[in-house]
């Protein structure tokens, strides 16, 4: 299980540090994993892209909270989006998880997300992985990796550094410059997560 000090750092140094980690949701006593493969970093009140960026309100305070703690947010009228506290207290910061690639589990998996089930289009979004692994703002400010944790981190792959893709982050809307093309977003292609996936159960 990764340790709570692996948080203890910005967004942005967090978010490409978790491409290759294992994502683990206990569900019903059964244990769901997949490899993330597509983060992106929310840093501070100066990022207007960032929640925070309005202050403190009842939607965005568990990012003012401690690091590694799960931020659950409600959006579009219908989507779950997960996120994991990062940074310090009172500075609020987050990497929002975008994509996931499955590894145990598929079948619950499929059971809570059966649209384009086991295909490379099933899990590459945020409203999806929270589907697929039963997450809702029920988990909202919950620790990640706490005793009997039904939520958290664990070493999974090692990614090479020229196989992960720095961009700008998507879905910002009118978010102004410099904001909008800060390359805060990082991702593994599908295809290269399944081989070295492959290569790594060899």
């Amino acid at each position: 299980m990764v340790e709570a000090d692996f948080f203890k750092r910005p967004a942005p140094l967090v978010a490409p540090d978790l491409i290759g980690k294992k994502l683990v949701r206990m569900q019903d006593g059964q244990r769901l994993a997949a490899i993330i493969i597509e983060t992106e970093a929310y840093q501070g009140q100066d990022d207007l892209a960032c929640h925070a960026h309005v202050g403190k309100t009842n939607r965005n305070q568990v990012m003012f909270g401690e690091p590694g703690k799960a931020y659950i947010y409600f959006t579009y009228g219908m989507h779950w989006l997960l996120n994991i506290v990062t940074g310090q207290a009172d500075v609020p910061a987050a990497v929002l998880i975008r994509a996931i690639f499955p590894l145990e589990g598929l079948e619950t998996m499929a059971l809570n997300r059966p649209r384009q089930a086991y295909s490379s289009q099933w899990l590459n979004g945020p409203a999806k992985l929270t589907q697929a692994l039963g997450l809702d703002g029920r988990m909202n400010g919950y620790r990640l990796g706490k005793p009997k944790s039904e939520l958290f981190i664990e070493n999974g792959i090692i990614v090479p550094g020229n196989q992960v893709k720095s961009s700008p982050r998507v879905g910002l809307g009118k978010t102004p410059e410099p904001w909008l093309s800060l390359p805060w977003r990082w991702n593994l292609e599908w295809q290269q997560a399944k081989e070295l996936i492959n290569k790594d159960m060899d």
